[in-house]
């Protein structure tokens, strides 16, 4: 790997994934910094590795600035999260899995996902039937495969975006 190139992985190159994550943290850190600053909203940024994406938070005091930058039913999330991506693909020129939290707003919607999806696995195997739930963005779908898969059933999408929803599959 030449010097500088933090792009390049190795076989079993996981300490140079971990440095091309963490670089991404970086980088998506001082890009939201500069967002808040320019927004002026309070809020600290928390970075982590988890799994084989950068997670970075933002986390604060004030629930209002933090709920301004949530927007209704995550949608000012998501959006900064792309942007965020866009910032880290522009540095980096690689395409970023990087997943923001504000305020603890994913991580309580993971744990309503999981809820959820376990729930459908649990009425799949009681009915027989395929139980199709609402739409959801990709973070949401995959949480509830996730729980799905973890009650020992399958599950699909179908459909397209933004009307694109789980299918819990009976066994």
């Amino acid at each position: 790997m030449t010097e500088g190139n933090s792009t390049t992985v190795t076989d079993g190159g996981s300490a140079d994934r971990l440095t091309r994550l963490e670089q991404e943290g970086e980088i998506a850190a001082d890009y939201l910094e500069g967002l808040l600053d320019i927004a002026d909203l309070d809020g600290d940024i928390d970075m982590d590795v988890e799994g084989e994406r950068a997670a970075v938070s933002i986390v604060g005091d004030s629930a209002r600035d933090l709920n301004m930058l949530v927007g209704r039913d995550g949608e000012v999330l998501e959006a900064l999260q792309e942007l965020t991506r866009l910032a880290v693909h522009r540095e980096t020129g690689d395409r970023s899995r990087l997943m923001l939290d504000i305020g603890g707003f994913r991580a309580r919607k993971r744990t309503e996902l999981a809820l959820l999806g376990a729930k459908a696995a649990a009425e799949a195997k009681g009915t027989g039937q395929p139980v199709k739930l609402d739409p959801m963005t990709p973070f949401e779908r995959k949480v509830v495969h996730d729980a799905v898969a973890a009650a020992g059933l399958r599950s699909e999408s179908e459909g397209e975006e933004p009307e694109r929803r789980v299918v819990v599959l009976p066994v």
